[in-house]
């Protein structure tokens, strides 16, 4: 596996609503690793699902040739909490 700047991350995003047949549907890219907010937890994600929500959003929101990133269902380590963060510290399974 290629290694990557440790302010980049992988991910599978579409860039536009296509058909699911289309290989285009679904592309691999690289994004800036985002910075936690107050509230929020930067996760390690070692396993995504994709639901039927998932399904529709792309069906009904083109994002207009910018990736938008699917699957809010994901598994993996805490990396990084925001200053508020209470019930999760970095190393914890989520």
């Amino acid at each position: 596996m290629n290694e990557m700047p440790n302010d980049m991350m992988r991910g599978v995003a579409y860039r536009q609503s296509l058909p699911v047949e289309d290989h285009a549907c679904l592309v691999d890219v690289e994004l800036p690793v985002p910075q936690p907010g107050p509230h929020d937890l930067l996760v390690r994600v070692e396993a995504v699902a994709v639901n039927p929500v998932d399904h529709k959003v792309r069906r009904n929101d083109d994002p207009g040739g910018r990736p938008k990133v699917l699957g809010w269902d994901a598994a993996g380590t805490v990396v990084a909490v925001g200053d508020q963060v209470e019930l999760f510290e970095v190393g914890d399974e989520v």
